[in-house]
């Protein structure tokens, strides 16, 4: 099974370095296949990653001592700082190609906001590359279902940080999350951090891909496609059904 993960570790990565070669996905309406991807990435959300919080719930209250309804509380909590502090990134982004057009400069963000952006993303590909190894529910099943959900959200996510940094994406960005996701499995194959650390960084990730899969899909500008968008929730949530 280590070897297993190391090769889809290998394939997260193999989509940060090439999503630049991925013409179809470019263009104006939205690639049905990116919207494809963006909803079998919420039905992984709803189906898969909610009721896991669940099970780390019963971990603080076990961990931390809390009572059932405290250690609920507590772990939407890190899910919604977890949903904020990347809704911050996404504003802090737009704002900042916003200031580059207006001073006649390229249609990108800002560098010093891009090591800020780039290594936010960073530890959150290096949480993923862990729970490659560690996540709460073991077995060559559930990895295939959270590879293949995962592999399709960084297909979505990378399409958006290379939009957002343009040659500064390519150039240096995909490299550090491609590394990152490497360091967490590393990591995961390393080491085994404490069950209720993996809790709160569980949920805090949670809130992050909700985040990142839905401001993907929701901006009308995008002109998604519906129809993509919803075969992919379907068919992605039969197979978590049935799983």
């Amino acid at each position: 099974m280590l070897l297993l993960t190391f090769l889809f570790a290998c394939g997260f990565a193999a989509i940060h370095v090439f999503i630049g070669a991925m013409r179809f996905l470019a263009g104006t309406p939205r690639s049905r296949w990116l919207s494809g991807a963006g909803g079998v990435a919420v039905a992984y959300i709803f189906l898969h990653i909610l009721p896991e919080l669940a099970a780390h719930q019963r971990t603080f209250s076990r961990a931390l001592e809390l009572p059932e309804q405290a250690a609920e509380s507590l772990v939407y909590l890190v899910a919604l700082a977890g949903l904020a502090t990347f809704y911050g990134l996404e504003r802090a982004a737009k704002a900042s190609r916003t200031r580059s057009r207006a001073g006649g400069r390229p249609d990108a963000v800002e560098a010093e906001l891009f090591w800020l952006h780039m290594g936010s993303f960073a530890l959150y590909n290096i949480l993923i590359g862990y729970l490659l190894l560690h996540r709460e529910e073991a077995g060559f099943v559930s990895l295939l279902i959270y590879f293949v959900a995962m592999a399709l959200h960084f297909v979505t996510n990378d399409y958006g940080l290379r939009e957002d940094h343009k040659d500064s994406y390519d150039h240096r960005g995909r490299w550090i999350i491609a590394v990152a996701v490497l360091g967490g499995w590393a990591l995961g194959a390393a080491t085994e951090i404490p069950e209720v650390l993996v809790g709160f960084l569980f949920a805090f990730l949670a809130g992050g891909v909700i985040l990142n899969v839905l401001k993907e899909e929701l901006p009308e500008e995008r002109q998604s496609n519906f129809a993509a968008f919803a075969l992919g929730t379907a068919g992605y949530a039969l197979i978590l059904l049935a799983a």
